[in-house]
């Protein structure tokens, strides 16, 4: 247990007779009348949707105990993800449910971070970030250069995602995991 004053980015509550929610945000509110709360941002940890919800100060929260385990992503078995973990070379499988949109930037041999509660995994938490290579994008028209446009483009992954004009296939790309979004080129 814990009361919302000790409330963290990133911390998971057991909420509404055991569902999983994440914190993504809170904020401390101290208003001129009245008694203090916390006006927090949750992300349902299976199904993914985030809510608001206020607390009022001080008020007990149930908090799950999640482990957050150093894996490497090994192989894709069918539609499963077979991951392995980095100090003690279990292997643990991954559905395509709970990988959720992470899938889309997975490559084997990369390093991620996978949070597991009870033994069932929960979600896979990837870098800001990632580098990868196009693997096709229409070329690009001489004087694309200057405008603002983009054009869609397979990453190595099989992902799609909007990439500025200039791109050409083989280049390599940061790609923002939260948003899908160019970041921008990667200079070999």
């Amino acid at each position: 247990m814990a009361t919302t004053n000790d409330l963290k980015n990133g911390m998971v509550l057991k909420l509404d007779g055991g569902q999983l929610w994440s914190v993504v945000e809170f904020q401390h509110v101290k208003p001129g009348k009245g008694g203090a709360f916390v006006r927090t941002k949750l992300k349902n940890v299976l199904s993914g949707k985030v809510v608001d919800k206020t607390f009022n100060a001080g008020t007990k929260v149930e908090t799950a105990t999640v482990d957050r385990r150093g894996m490497q992503f090994s192989y894709k078995d069918g539609a499963d993800f077979v991951f392995m973990d980095t100090e003690t070379f279990d292997q643990l499988t991954i559905t395509p449910e709970t990988a959720g949109e992470t899938a889309n930037y997975l490559l084997e041999g990369q390093d991620c971070t996978v949070a597991i509660y009870e033994e069932s995994p929960l979600f896979i938490e990837l870098p800001a970030s990632v580098e990868l290579v196009i693997e096709y994008t229409e070329p690009g028209v001489q004087g694309d250069r200057s405008t603002g446009g983009t054009k869609p483009a397979r990453l190595e992954t099989g992902y799609e995602i909007a990439v500025p004009l200039f791109i050409t296939t083989g280049e390599k790309v940061k790609v923002d995991t939260r948003s899908g979004e160019y970041i921008g080129r990667v200079n070999s």
